[in-house]
């Protein structure tokens, strides 16, 4: 296996709430709503992948205050 095709390692909540500037416990409710980035659950572990949570990212990108998004 190369360097190139190694995989990042998975974030905790942990991580992914530090880099949002965000608590732990709003990471969660987004995860109960549905409304956060994708998540992977190993056994009773959450861990995000950094690719889904920079697609999260760009989907959510607007540029009104009035977009929503998806819209067309």
């Amino acid at each position: 296996m190369t360097q190139s095709d190694r995989r990042i390692p998975l974030a905790t909540p942990k991580e992914i709430a530090a880099y949002r500037r965000i608590s732990e416990a709003s990471l969660a409710q987004e995860r109960y709503k549905g409304t956060g980035p994708k998540f992977k659950k190993l056994g009773k572990r959450v861990f995000y992948d950094w690719d889904d949570l920079y697609a999260w990212i760009d989907a959510n990108t607007m540029t009104r205050t009035d977009d929503r998004p998806g819209a067309a």
